[in-house]
């Protein structure tokens, strides 16, 4: 078997609380409007680079549903995706559903469909690859997609449906109970 052929391992990252700050507002998290809004959270960029170093595809998968309703456009949510790379964030791609609750799309979390796509293209072991989120779409997404879930537990006023398999408090944190659950030490360097 071929080096292309190997399944590899993922890690699938929700963006806003996760990557990035959400913007609270009456209690409910929300994406950055603009690029002043923009805030990496700390230790973001250590974290996912300790990942990368260890292997794994980093790959962003974000619910974006303000397209759909039409109050931020694709241009306004790309040009964050390119800030985030521009930071140097080791993110290999960027998968987004623009779409509306209504939609009914295969795509939008916690529909598995964004990291199903990836797995296919980028030839993933969902078994072996991680879901990183802050809301409970992100958990059941990662869950129906068979992968391991991680949890970071902001508090937010909402309900999980599914349990993670670990919560977390931010990426750095999940990052090293990545790293440590396949014996690669704490996850530091």
């Amino acid at each position: 078997m071929g080096i292309d052929q190997i399944a590899r391992r993922g890690v699938f990252l929700d963006r806003d609380g996760v990557i990035n700050r959400a913007i609270m507002r009456a209690g409910k998290p929300y994406p950055p409007s603009d690029l002043a809004e923009l805030e990496i959270l700390p230790g973001v960029p250590q974290a996912l680079l300790r990942l990368k170093r260890a292997g794994f595809k980093l790959i962003v998968v974000t619910n974006q549903p303000d397209v759909a309703r039409g109050t931020r456009t694709r241009e306004s949510v790309e040009a964050i995706h390119a800030k985030l790379l521009a930071n140097g964030l080791p993110i290999d791609s960027f998968r987004v559903c623009y779409h509306d609750d209504e939609g009914g799309c295969a795509c939008r979390k916690p529909a598995p469909g964004m990291l199903l796509a990836a797995a296919r293209e980028e030839n993933l072991d969902l078994a072996a690859s991680f879901m990183i989120g802050d809301r409970w779409r992100d958990i059941e997404a990662g869950r129906r997609a068979g992968c391991t879930t991680l949890f970071i537990d902001y508090q937010y006023p909402e309900l999980l449906r599914s349990a993670p398999d670990c919560r977390v408090r931010s990426l750095p944190e999940a990052a090293v109970w990545i790293l440590a659950s396949l014996g690669e030490g704490e996850g530091r360097e």
